[in-house]
């Protein structure tokens, strides 16, 4: 998320370039086009485990999900008949905890959004076939029927409509690292920040977000918020550790993840609050993405409605940490970023 205009960085999804360079034991870079591996189960086990080979970013779990018949009668008679749903998702080149990475057995394409594409799959009674990309070429699978569906951290946004449609499943949230034996809280107020020194990433929304903090908080005679910079997320965790900043705001899944991954060592934080990807007005959505006019939103918002109510979706987000980011109910296009800066 490089680019100065806010409209391409909020467009792009909070994490669309979030890489974890501490990805554990140097994998390889995710694989070209990826099946779902058999341990992760399937529509025809009956069971769905999540959290596999996760070097310890999740706690894993076997879940009983099963076709529901009156939701794959949905499906576009294509997809229903080919017995598979493909699925695009776009962690290349290294993989992006805990959304999508090579697992700890060197091959298996694990993570929170590949895991969530399973449990769908599951109740839609297809097979997941998984299609690893980068960013860019998720869209183009999408645009040229390579893929059916993606289930990569995508946002909902005005933008995107135009060539997409949507069926939610978590909220597109930010979070704030800090050290785990620190009170302080965010609290959902900006206030709170005064007198703090907070790192982010340049040229990412959320730098937008926290920049437009400090000038609040200088208008009010408020304490001064100070922002740093660093390289890499190596380098801003180690100055978290080390008490050089006070907190971290980022992707609330790449906090996430670092909670989990630290947890009990020297290192260890934890999640002092989030806020919308999307501002104060409006929260931010992630959103299973599909090509507009393809037939699959209602049947994907089915299913994962069926998973909601049935509990799995709940045991899935628990298992990656990511229960914060749990929405209510999924949305058919719902209400997505606007496409102007304001």
């Amino acid at each position: 998320m490089s680019t100065p205009s806010l409209r391409s960085r909020i467009t792009r999804g909070l994490t669309a370039g979030t890489v974890l360079a501490s990805l554990a034991g140097g994998l390889a870079a995710c694989g070209g086009d990826s099946d779902a591996a058999t341990t992760s189960g399937n529509a025809a086990s009956g069971t769905v485990t999540v959290g596999a080979f996760s070097l310890g970013a999740a706690k894993e779990a076997t879940l009983k999900v099963a076709e529901v018949k009156s939701i794959s009668a949905e499906l576009p008679k294509a997809i229903a008949k080919s017995g598979k749903l493909e699925v695009g998702v776009g962690f290349l080149p290294a993989g992006s905890p805990p959304l999508g990475y090579v697992g700890s057995d060197q091959k298996t394409l694990t993570g929170s959004e590949t895991d969530i594409a399973r449990l769908v799959a599951a109740v839609l009674g297809l097979k997941p076939q998984l299609k690893n990309s980068t960013w860019e070429n998720l869209f183009i699978g999408l645009d040229s029927g390579k893929v059916d569906v993606a289930f990569s951290n995508v946002t909902d946004t005005e933008e995107r409509k135009a060539k997409y449609e949507f069926a939610s499943y978590r909220e597109d949230n930010l979070g704030f690292a800090v050290k785990a034996d620190n009170s302080w809280n965010f609290d959902g107020n900006y206030e709170n920040l005064a007198g703090k020194t907070v790192a982010v990433g340049a040229g990412t929304n959320q730098e937008r977000i926290l920049l437009e903090w400090k000038k609040k908080l200088a208008a009010e005679g408020k304490k001064a918020l100070t922002v740093k910079y660093f390289q890499d997320n190596n380098s801003t965790y180690l100055a978290l550790a080390s008490g050089k900043i006070d907190a971290y705001l980022a992707p609330n899944p790449s906090v996430a993840y670092q909670v989990s991954s630290t947890k009990g060592t020297a290192k260890a934080v934890r999640n002092a609050g989030t806020y919308s990807g999307a501002g104060s007005t409006l929260q931010g959505l992630i959103a299973a993405t599909a090509k507009k006019n393809s037939g699959l939103a209602k049947p994907l918002a089915d299913a994962i409605n069926y998973l909601i109510k049935n509990g799995q979706y709940a045991k899935w987000l628990a298992a990656w940490n990511l229960s914060n980011e749990a929405v209510a109910t999924s949305e058919i296009n719902p209400p997505g970023l606007p496409k102007t800066d304001s």
